[in-house]
């Protein structure tokens, strides 16, 4: 069995061709979506900001062989990003991700003299 690393994963895009009712949905449900919702999620949570209604992001935590690495990674987020846009109706374009592999990531710890 391979071993699994855990990525954290923000695809960016832009709203691209957005139906009127679309852009209203967006704009009525923005504070929903801004930015205390960023949180990383399987599902992937989405914010943006509603003036001017024009980038977005989307934030995923993706589990996947660590052999296949962070670019596996991120086409695996920007897929899910697809498919949750494409379902909700909205329109977009130049996605993007930003991964982070939290298996590799060095942490720096505070000495207790510095806390």
């Amino acid at each position: 069995m391979s071993e699994q690393h855990t990525y954290r994963v923000i695809v960016r895009g832009t709203w691209e061709g957005l139906s009127e009712a679309a852009r209203e949905r967006l704009l009525t449900e923005a504070a929903d979506h801004g930015m205390s919702s960023m949180r990383f999620t399987e599902e992937g949570s989405l914010t943006y900001e509603p003036r001017p209604l024009k980038h977005f992001s989307m934030r995923y935590v993706v589990v996947s062989d660590a052999a296949d690495g962070e670019e596996m990674a991120g086409a695996i987020a920007e897929d899910r990003a697809e498919t949750t846009l494409r379902g909700l109706g909205y329109g977009f374009g130049g996605l993007r991700s930003t991964v982070t592999d939290l298996d590799t990531m060095k942490v720096n710890r505070k000495s207790a003299s510095r806390r």
